[in-house]
């Protein structure tokens, strides 16, 4: 795959989103297709915690609604890293399980952002167009 359109509006919400958060992760769906993200939807972080997240059930599921009312999918999710580089943690490495989804990753302390795929038993960077 050649890479992932991710437009500047959704970019920007991504980062507003993790700087409202901030100091905890925040984290939500990325909807559209597997070649371009068409809007991101924020979930609630149930952890609340600045290293760890976990998306409320029933946002996932608002998204995934949302997502179909528009005849697009749930194609990725996002957590941001409030004080460290937009790469997998372990944990991330760990808990991604899913070989279709883009997971980003927003660092509100560098300003960067990461895309990544599930690859054999890794996360691999995915180009972010």
């Amino acid at each position: 795959m050649a890479g992932v359109h991710l437009p500047a509006a959704v970019v920007r919400d991504l980062f507003a989103h993790a700087a409202r958060d901030t100091p905890d992760e925040c984290c939500g769906l990325l909807i559209g297709t597997a070649e371009r993200i068409h809007t991101s939807y924020p979930a609630r972080n149930l952890r609340r915690s600045p290293t760890r997240f976990l998306i409320d059930p029933a946002d996932h599921f608002a998204a995934i609604r949302s997502a179909r009312d528009r005849g697009l999918s749930v194609v990725g999710a996002y957590h941001s890293h409030p004080a460290s580089a937009p790469v997998p943690s372990p944990t991330d490495e760990a808990e991604a399980t899913a070989r279709e989804f883009l997971y980003l990753i927003v660092s509100p302390a560098t300003g960067g952002l990461g895309g990544f795929r599930l690859v054999n038993t890794g996360l691999q960077p995915v180009r972010l167009l």
